[in-house]
């Protein structure tokens, strides 16, 4: 049982892998902006709700102060007035 040698990859062999790899190597390119502008789109919607958030959170604290702030006015206001 003899075994023959492989034969030497020629230019053109090394050429045509070369080319594979181009090709595999632009759609992994392609996939991962692809990929990317998703989760750009994905965060900036997340900000946006961040920022909703916050924004929303803020206007009841001031309102929280307002009523505690009137309800001490109106308290101080009828115990002198009395």
């Amino acid at each position: 049982m003899t075994t023959q040698p492989q034969p030497e990859p020629t230019l053109r062999d090394l050429a045509n892998k070369l080319d594979q790899i181009t090709l595999d190597v632009d759609k992994l390119t392609a996939d991962v902006d692809k990929r990317f502008d998703a989760l750009s789109c994905e965060m900036e919607r997340s900000n946006d709700k961040f920022d909703a958030y916050q924004k929303g959170t803020q206007w009841v604290v001031q309102l929280a102060f307002t009523l505690i702030a009137s309800a001490t006015i109106t308290v101080i206001l009828t115990s002198v007035f009395k």
